[in-house]
């Protein structure tokens, strides 16, 4: 069995767009071409990938097998054309990380910036995600590395822990329940929360968290990253629950006070998943290095 790279990008095109005929022109081919290619797919593996309609087209459950392995496939060379050209001149090379809210908005742009002056002509693809998506855009090849917190299953993957943080209480030195020592979630449902942005990773673990206790979180305000929660926290307009690591940084030279939660789910282990690390360009070792020191 033989696959065209060509028809092996055509497919995961289509996987991303409502037609063929936006897949074809993301891929350069004429609808005709690209249709061709995809019937000449499907009778090589002698399998239905696609169903089509006027709706447009959905994977059937061997297409979404086959899209899984044609990422992995290309991602795969990808890094051999990456590794490669570190014998030219021209030094070039791409990471897409999938990554939960702390550390796209803390403490991997920081640890970016180091790798991109190593690395002066790579570029970087970083998208917010909660864990199972991390999880399963490593293992279906549509991410390089992914960032997690917390209990993770990642079956055939690995996971290297790099640090470990707790999620707590922030509010502002006047607030009834800043000379608490622990609290548990539930106490904290009757004030006003600030918290980030809908679709955060950090917002649907809370939500998630309070569904559990059947009640309502109290959502004020949303904002984008933990400096604003913090601003509005120190204001006095509610309280918040982030990362220990955030309140502390802030609480330097802001007016809060951190709470402990007493909570299970509140100490959160952070872990770098990958698919193989043996088999990642330097760049990406050099990344989670500079992740784990």
């Amino acid at each position: 069995m033989h696959f065209d790279f060509v028809d092996l990008r055509l497919f995961i095109n289509i996987s991303e767009a409502p037609s063929i005929t936006q897949a074809a022109r993301k891929s350069f081919l004429s609808t005709a071409a690209a249709s061709n290619r995809i019937k000449k797919l499907e009778e090589q593996v002698g399998i239905r990938l696609l169903y089509r309609d006027s709706q447009g087209v959905e994977l059937t459950s061997a297409g979404m097998t086959l899209l899984k392995h044609a990422r992995i496939i290309l991602r795969q060379v990808q890094y051999l054309q990456n590794e490669l050209s570190e014998f030219s001149d021209q030094q070039v090379g791409h990471i897409r990380i999938f990554a939960n809210t702390t550390a796209v908005t803390d403490f991997l742009p920081e640890t970016l910036a180091v790798l991109m002056v190593q690395h002066p002509q790579l570029t970087i693809d970083l998208q917010e995600r909660v864990n199972l998506e991390v999880l399963r855009g490593v293992a279906e090849g549509a991410s390089d590395i992914g960032i997690t917190a917390g209990p993770i299953k990642a079956q055939g993957l690995e996971v290297i822990h790099f640090s470990t943080d707790r999620l707590v209480l922030t509010t502002n030195s006047e607030h009834p329940l800043a000379h608490v020592q622990s609290i548990h979630l539930e106490e904290t449902l009757d004030y006003p929360h600030i918290c980030l942005q809908e679709g955060s990773s950090l917002l649907r673990f809370l939500k998630n968290q309070v569904d559990s206790l059947q009640r309502d979180l109290n959502v004020r305000i949303q904002v984008f990253g933990y400096e604003s929660m913090c601003r509005m926290i120190e204001a006095g307009v509610g309280i918040g629950i982030m990362p220990e690591s955030s309140a502390l940084r802030h609480k330097q030279t802001m007016n809060l006070k951190t709470i402990q939660l007493d909570e299970p789910w509140a100490l959160r282990e952070r872990s770098i998943v990958v698919r193989d690390s043996q088999a990642l360009p330097e760049y990406v070792k050099t990344l989670i290095k500079l992740l784990v020191k």
